[in-house]
């Protein structure tokens, strides 16, 4: 695989065809093929389908991505991907994420998607991986974000500077926007983080 700027999407296998997330997700993986990007996801049906099938749309340059796992309660393989990749283990999966992304969108979802999130996240606070937006989308993570800063980060259990790549959004518009301005600053200088503070501000 070549090296376009490629954002991975997390999300739940049981979110249908129709549902208003669904549609989001959809939405965005368009916007962002539009722009060239690669999606990567999961290869599976809900919010996994929602994102291949609309970088499908877009009818772009940049490739629809899937990276299977083996379950014992197997989910089939939708039918939007360029490419996929088959894994035995979450572990060697999730590496494989990580090692693609360049931004990363996680959607509602559930034990899962939350495991996919927190790996992520922790392997950019241990500096395992280069720094790289995340963007939680939904009103779903507006409790998580809540507890993690008057339980967590209030004892001291966490550093407040560990949620500097962590981007709240409910737009869809905004996802796509946010994520482009990303990739054209990444263009013009070596560590996009240090904007990261303006991207707040910006999205305010």
């Amino acid at each position: 695989m070549d090296a376009h700027y490629r954002v991975v999407i997390f999300g739940s296998a049981r979110i249908k065809e129709g549902d208003e997330v669904y549609n989001d997700i959809y939405r965005i993986a368009k916007g962002l093929a539009q722009s060239g990007f690669d999606i990567v996801t999961g290869g599976g049906p809900g919010i996994m389908q929602a994102a291949n099938a609309g970088h499908k749309s877009a009818a772009s340059n940049g490739h629809s991505i899937g990276l299977r796992i083996s379950l014992p309660f197997e989910q089939e393989t939708n039918k939007y991907l360029d490419i996929k990749k088959d894994f035995e283990r979450f572990s060697g999966r999730l590496d494989a994420f990580m090692s693609l992304s360049d931004a990363v969108i996680v959607a509602p979802g559930g034990i899962g998607t939350v495991l996919e999130l927190f790996y992520a996240w922790q392997l950019i606070q241990v500096h395992q991986m280069c720094e790289t937006p995340m963007i939680l989308y939904g009103d779903m993570w507006e409790t998580l974000l809540k507890w993690l800063k008057t339980e967590v980060l209030t004892r001291g259990l966490f550093d407040s500077n560990d949620m500097h790549n962590i981007f709240h959004i409910t737009s869809a518009d905004k996802v796509v926007s946010f994520i482009r301005k990303v990739h054209e600053d990444r263009a013009r200088m070596e560590h996009v983080c240090v904007n990261y503070e303006k991207y707040r501000m910006e999205l305010q």
